[in-house]
Formats: structure tokens, sequence, C-alpha cells
């Protein structure tokens, strides 16, 4: 089944929420919507679903025009951020539903739903009611009860927002191959860039209601098309900076210089913005040819495994991303060193114009 969106966009009163949008899903893999809160993605999702009416444009399915086509005729399956279920039903009784309206036999029926909830682990609670569950059990019902309805289309809405940090991680892990060879169109919004490069397939990057890079996900973040798709793709955001090319050198200021390479070696001279993602400007040596880049020490951010310090740069604000516990003070100049191999290039217009000898 292919899903798409012809020249479809959505507008309320003056403020346009999606412009102009052609999108062409295919089944086998996730499809995934990634921006950030406010970039588009639920009401992108309320379209394809048919939830909502475009303003103009039309929505495709397996070469038929569904675009005024009540969604409940659709087959499809939908999985908020903020679980929903029937309080009234036992978790049996919540994974059957859409099975029972659609008309199949009871003897089929408790098979499917005993098959979905093992799946997620979900069997020992059969006969319990949600709010006996707790809010990871409720999220497991939901997405048992889209699973077992064997949908044409599963759009899951952030399904993991509001789950502790270990099931979240388990559940990532699964979906993949929880939803595999269905035939079914999967589409799955999410403000998180890890999670993304996590489930794979394929990503539209939205930003302030328009898709600005469609692909495969690992292609994508990779090589953004422009300084919204790589703004969008990095967590935290990719350092940016004004630099000048001349010659065979950049130059960022007075004193920082590095010599240029891979694409970037055949860019014209003059004027770029060069980025690079915070896990390449890193507290100590990499194994790789880098610079070093002295910075005061803004703000810190420690974890059990990973280090974060925001620092000035000249008159910009810069991140550093490593894997350990670094013991930086707020206020110190500290010395960084960058990996101009991973620098990407981007012309005057935002977009992007040359990557570093690697890519990543």
């Amino acid at each position: 089944m292919a899903l798409e969106l012809r020249n479809v966009t959505k507008r309320v009163g003056a403020e346009t929420h999606i412009y102009d949008t052609t999108l062409s899903l295919d089944p086998g893999g996730f499809n995934i919507l990634l921006g950030a809160t406010s970039a588009g993605k639920s009401t992108l999702i309320k379209l394809l679903a048919g939830l909502e009416k475009p303003t103009t444009g039309e929505v495709w399915v397996d070469g038929e025009n569904v675009t005024g086509m009540n969604p409940q005729k659709r087959n499809i399956s939908l999985v908020h951020q903020f679980f929903v279920n029937y309080p009234h039903m036992t978790v049996f009784e919540n994974i059957a539903s859409p099975l029972r309206v659609a008309g199949v036999p009871k003897s089929e029926i408790a098979g499917r739903v005993e098959e979905a909830a093992n799946i997620l682990q979900l069997g020992p609670m059969l006969q319990r009611r949600p709010q006996e569950l707790s809010g990871g059990q409720q999220q497991r019902c939901a997405l048992a009860r889209a699973i077992v309805k064997e949908s044409r289309a599963i759009f899951l809405d952030e399904p993991l927002a509001n789950l502790d940090y270990k099931l979240r991680e388990e559940l990532r892990e699964q979906l993949p191959e929880l939803l595999a060879g269905r035939g079914t169109v999967v589409v799955y919004a999410t403000s998180e860039p890890t999670e993304a490069l996590l489930l794979g397939g394929h990503t539209a990057l939205m930003h302030e209601g328009r898709v600005t890079q469609f692909g495969p996900t690992a292609q994508i973040y990779r090589a953004p098309a422009n300084l919204n798709s790589a703004a969008v793709f990095s967590d935290p955001p990719m350092n940016l900076a004004q630099v000048t090319k001349a010659g065979a050198e950049m130059r960022l200021g007075d004193r920082l210089t590095w010599p240029v390479m891979g694409e970037a070696a055949a860019l014209a001279d003059g004027s770029y913005t060069v980025g690079i993602r915070p896990h390449h400007v890193t507290p100590t040596p990499p194994s790789e040819p880098s610079i070093s880049v002295e910075g005061q020490v803004q703000i810190t951010e420690l974890s059990g495994s990973e280090s974060i310090a925001h620092f000035e740069i000249g008159a910009q604000s810069w991140v550093s991303l490593s894997a350990g516990i670094h013991p930086y003070e707020v206020g110190e100049a500290h010395v960084f060193h960058m990996v101009p191999a991973h620098c990407y290039y981007f012309d005057a217009n935002g977009a992007l114009a040359a990557r570093g000898a690697a890519h990543g």
C-alpha cells in the first residue's frame, strides 16, 4: 500500500499550518516525521489519517483519492503520546475492540488478541482494567490494539514521549520488529533525532509546517540539504559559525584556521557557514586529525555516561558532547578539539555546499 500527499496545504484562518507538501510513503519500514514542537508533525499525521481535511490538495491510497473519505473507512490505527484506552473495558476487551467493530469472528479474536498481548508482554494482564496498569502498560495496551487490527496504515504520534527512559529504550528496539512484514505503512512522529536514527527507515524533516527534506534516514543525517535540515537533525544543535575560504584554507575569526578537505576543497573562495555536530568537538584529542578551539565554559550538563559543555568561541556559543565525565568549571577557559573532516559548509542561501572528508 502506498500513501501519498499531493500538493496538500492546511490553513486555519490566516495561519498556514502546512505549506504545499507532496510526499509518498511506502510500506516495509518506518516513515518518520522529525521536527521540533509545533513543526507540523501532528497536523500532517491528521491529514494523512483523514482526521482533518486539507485546505488544498489530495490524499491518495493505492491509486485511490481518499481525501474526503471517513477515517473509519480507511482501516487505520492511531496511537497518541497520551495513551487512550476504554476505562470500563478490560485489557483483553480494549485490544479486541477494533476486531469486534470490524466483525471478526469470536473464534479468531481470542487468538489474535493473545498474540498481540504476548508480543507486548501483556499476557498476564488481560483481565485487568486500564486504571490497574502503569503508564507504560497502558501505552503497550494502546499499541497492541493498533497492531491487532492489521491496519493498512499505523500512525504513531510521539507514542513513547510520556514513558520512562527504560521502557522507551525497550519499545524503540521492539517496534520495528513488531511491525515488520505486515505490509503496513507506518508513520512515526518524533522530536528526537536519536530516535529517528534508531528506527531507521525514511525520514521527513519538518520545520515550521514545511517538509525540508525526505529520504533514507541515515542518508539525510549524513547529508542535510540545508541549515534547517541540519538544525532539525542534530541534538544538541549543530555548532555554526561564519568562515572564509581562501585557497586551501578555512578561517574562523582572526586566529583559527584549518586545511580544507573532501568536497570543500572544490569550493570557490568566499564566505560560508560552517556546521559541525557537538560530538565532533571534544575535550580530549580524538583519533582523527583535529584542531584546538579554546572557549570559555558557560554551562555544563553531566549525566552518567555523557558530558555536555556550552562554551563561547568568539561571538558564537558552541556545544561539546563527549562520552564519560569531564571536570568542567563554569567560567574557565577550556581547550576543545574539532575534527575538520566532519564539517559541513553552507552557502549564503543556507544550502549545503560541501561536506568534509568524513560524513556523520
